[in-house]
């Protein structure tokens, strides 16, 4: 029988999910884990569109069975040497002739396989229905905090000590500034981040706090689906702080590599006019000349402190000094166990 899109998850966790769809189509977006193996080409796909729309179905299908039938042995072999023994659970745009082919000929050859009921389509459905209205698994805790407090580091060390952790701007290959883009190459579809996004949300460990990095609506070229930026804005707001020179290092620690030059010249252009031109010729020359604590103190003050948090007229429900991580981690565990325990605990 057919798997519906309401057990998806219980899925994902025993099945390989087989994307049987175009490279371009499983390039914009695909099940996590899925492997492709397309049965049409791109530009085999165009072309029984085509028919379909001129000369209707029978056509089209005949042709695509010219197309295909040689490639069946192939493609189940490919299948069959990537599931190592899983069970299949085979899936194309909409749960149409595509997967129900390829799930028909693994079941003549003795793999166990399902066809996912309304395809990518519902699944796709099932991701958009999640983020509208979000409805966070637990407490949102969201990291606040000025440019160069070390909010990613921090937080992807409570991921690695068995926190809930969600990294969005990891997510979205994008660091959600103007040189968020340094040494990333933010390429992936909104509804790859939206897919992303999810499937990391239900991978982290249940009844504790999700904790994120409080990021801008948009970060890069994609944006937080849903109502999750409004959800982030409710939740418990850590303001996260430390002393100039801290920030400035860490900022060079981060950023400071001389294969990055070139690229934060152009960066440091996009931001001219909000630097005033002669702010941004200054910094210029301390970037040519490599002098990078200069450079970076004067970001830090003529730029990210009077553009990021400028309009914050709310406080924080905790002040958190990330002067040293392990501290900080210590005190925020002992906060949200004040503030959450009775809630953790009846999770």
């Amino acid at each position: 029988m057919p798997a519906t899109t309401p057990f998806i998850e219980t899925l994902l966790d025993s099945h390989l999910p087989v994307d049987v769809r175009t490279p371009l189509e499983y390039e914009e977006d695909h099940i996590p884990g899925a492997f492709n193996a397309p049965l049409l080409s791109n530009e085999e796909r165009v072309e029984i569109g085509i028919l379909y729309k001129e000369q209707g179905p029978q056509t089209a299908r005949k042709r695509g069975l010219e197309l295909t039938a040689h490639r069946f042995p192939e493609l189940v072999a490919s299948i069959a040497e990537k599931a190592q023994g899983r069970p299949l659970l085979v899936y194309c745009w909409r749960g149409g002739l595509r997967s129900k082919t390829v799930t028909s000929i693994l079941d003549l050859t003795g793999h166990q396989a399902l066809q996912l009921e309304g395809g990518y389509k519902g699944f796709r459905n099932h991701v958009s229905g999640y983020f509208n209205p979000f409805n966070p698994p637990a407490p949102l805790v969201v990291l606040h905090g000025m440019t160069g407090t070390g909010k990613t580091t921090f937080l992807l060390g409570l991921k690695d000590s068995g926190h809930a952790v969600v990294d969005l701007e990891g997510l979205a290959c994008h660091r959600g500034s103007a040189f968020g883009q340094l040494g990333l190459n933010q390429t992936l579809s909104q509804k790859r981040f939206e897919t992303l996004l999810w499937d990391a949300i239900r991978k982290t460990p249940g009844g504790l706090p999700l904790i994120v990095e409080g990021e801008s609506e948009r970060i890069g070229r994609v944006s937080l689906p849903g109502d999750f930026y409004q959800k982030m804005a409710a939740g418990v707001r850590i303001w996260c702080y430390a002393e100039l020179s801290t920030r400035v290092g860490r900022l060079i620690e981060e950023y400071g590599l001389p294969e990055y030059k070139e690229e934060m010249a152009v960066a440091l252009q996009r931001i001219r006019k909000k630097l005033g031109g002669k702010v941004c010729d200054e910094l210029a020359g301390n970037l040519e000349r490599w002098e990078l604590e200069p450079f970076m103190t004067g970001l830090v003050c003529d730029y990210y402190d009077k553009v990021y948090y400028k309009n914050r007229d709310w406080e924080g429900d905790y002040n958190l000094s990330m002067e040293d991580f392990d501290a900080a981690a210590l005190e925020l565990d002992a906060f949200l166990y004040e503030r959450l325990g009775e809630r953790r605990e009846n999770r």
